[in-house]
């Protein structure tokens, strides 16, 4: 579904991916967490075609859509209206099956996007990515800013749209514990290099792993 060789881009003379590689399988759920300024959003960036890479290549095998991270709606448009935009390149641009999987935004679907909570908000996010029929959904910080609670309700969403659909998802997350659990597989991205890749469990095991990301140092400290 994704393959990424030697990426490398540039921002000027800064360098944000150094030779990254990864790969994705169709119908995945495969987790990438680092932390500020690793170079994530930019991955996702460049593979949407938003970025011009310096060097190396990506493929897709089917369609992309990515979740933003901070949401990014229309704030003065409806939910639906937010929602029919993601189907722009595709002729179904009826919402229905979005309120299938997120049934509280049928009862909003007329309310302005900006005057809905932070958890609403990501609902008409995903929604809106997932009107576009993806075959691989980028998914960039799906927990910034909301409560456990919601956050839960949307992982949730996330591991039944995989299960049903088949739909791969790359999560993109600083809340490492959380794409850890959901996610089978992880890479480790810092400073624009991956620094570890592999099982979910066996990287969660990890020394470094766990005292950069996981709280492993102050747990044994305690």
């Amino acid at each position: 579904m994704l393959e990424v060789t030697d990426l490398v881009v540039r921002y000027g003379q800064a360098v944000a991916l150094d030779g990254v590689s990864l790969e994705m399988a169709a119908g995945e759920m495969v987790a990438l967490v680092g932390p500020n300024g690793a170079g994530k959003t930019t991955l996702l960036n460049t593979v949407c075609g938003l970025i011009d890479p310096a060097a190396g290549r990506f493929r897709l095998g089917g369609r992309v859509a990515q979740v933003p991270e901070g949401r990014q709606l229309f704030a003065t448009m409806t939910v639906e209206d937010n929602l029919r935009l993601g189907a722009w390149r595709v002729r179904d641009r009826d919402p229905t099956r979005i309120y299938h999987l997120f049934p509280q935004l049928a009862n909003l679907r007329r309310r302005v996007a900006g005057t809905l909570s932070g958890g609403e908000q990501q609902m008409v996010a995903v929604g809106r990515a997932l009107m576009a029929q993806p075959d691989l959904l980028l998914v960039d910080e799906l927990s910034l800013g909301l409560a456990p609670m919601v956050v839960d309700t949307l992982a949730d969403h996330l591991v039944e749209l995989n299960r049903t659909v088949g739909t791969a998802i790359l999560l993109v997350e600083q809340n490492a514990r959380l794409a850890l659990e959901l996610c089978p597989r992880a890479y480790v991205l810092e400073a624009g290099r991956i620094a570890a890749s592999g099982p979910s469990t066996e990287l969660s095991q990890t020394a470094a792993v766990r005292a950069a990301y996981l709280g492993g140092a102050l747990e044994e400290a305690s």
